[in-house]
């Protein structure tokens, strides 16, 4: 299934600033055409490409006083190769971070989730936080851990995917973050999804219900949101005055006829460059890996 992803992006610089950008497609995903641009009036910036150890690709220059356009698009092709994770990767991914905290949601995740392991603990994580928080677009902090929407309740999907996290990796399992595009995601914007680490595959949990699982793009992946921003700056004023983020399916007849056949989850070097499916049908009960 053919996917086309998009972000336009306008910035206020006030001053010589250091600009480091990830909205571009991830190094592993199957992308067929793609254009990333930054301009300035008359004048067209090249950016440093910078990719880290998880794929993420970074787009970093220096902008100047003045108004910066940034455009992106790509169309997306195929399934993202699979890449082995490392011991190292695990370990990093179990240990708490900046806005995942699990060393103090501990003894609630121990009292909660007792008991439980591989997919019937996925699945018990995701439904409380699904069922026990709510989406309120516009009353959280980017400076909102895990343990602050536990507390409250609410956030959107990147608070939803801290608070996986957290709570998984209290339960001894690999957890991490990734940023994404997400295809018919109402309201539509940069996405959040977690992903649990079992038996040698990254699983999708996306505990928001929002968007389609299988027809994620990956744009990031990190410990939490604090890897993986659209946006950092250093040393200068940067506004943010306007921001469009779109993605589409461009179904062919053959994927539609099969629809019906799909599982309900895939392994993540699947699931965040394929199929589109109902994403009310979230049951991680009939979780599966596909090799």
């Amino acid at each position: 299934m053919q996917r086309v992803v998009t972000a336009e992006m306008d910035l206020e610089l006030g001053a010589s600033v250091d600009l480091i950008f990830q909205i571009a497609a991830a190094q592993a995903v199957p992308i067929s055409n793609e254009q990333l641009t930054f301009t300035q009036g008359d004048r067209v910036y090249t950016p440093t490409e910078i990719v880290d150890q998880s794929g993420s690709r970074l787009h970093r220059l220096t902008g100047e006083p003045g108004r910066l356009e940034i455009r992106y698009e790509a169309t997306v092709d195929g399934q993202a190769s699979t890449s082995r994770t490392s011991d190292l990767e695990a370990i990093t991914y179990l240990r708490p971070s900046r806005y995942a905290q699990s060393d103090e949601v501990f003894q609630q995740a121990r009292r909660q989730f007792k008991g439980l392991s591989g997919h019937d603990l996925i699945a018990a994580v995701s439904e409380f936080v699904s069922t026990s928080t709510t989406y309120t677009p516009g009353l959280s902090q980017g400076t909102d851990s895990a343990v602050t929407t536990l507390m409250t309740g609410q956030g959107v999907c990147r608070d939803y995917a801290h608070v996986v996290i957290a709570l998984l990796r209290a339960m001894d399992m690999p957890a991490r973050y990734a940023a994404c595009y997400a295809p018919g995601l109402r309201p539509m914007d940069f996405h959040a999804v977690a992903e649990a680490y079992l038996d040698g595959a990254w699983y999708v949990i996306d505990a928001t219900r929002l968007a389609n699982r299988r027809s994620l793009v990956r744009i990031a992946t990190g410990r939490d949101a604090a890897d993986c921003a659209f946006l950092s700056y250093h040393g200068g004023y940067v506004g943010l005055t306007r921001l469009r983020v779109d993605a589409w399916v461009v179904p062919d007849a053959a994927t539609l006829d099969g629809l019906h056949d799909l599982p309900d989850a895939r392994s993540l070097s699947e699931s965040l460059t394929d199929d589109a499916a109902d994403p009310s049908a979230d049951d991680f009960g009939a979780l599966v890996q596909i090799s």
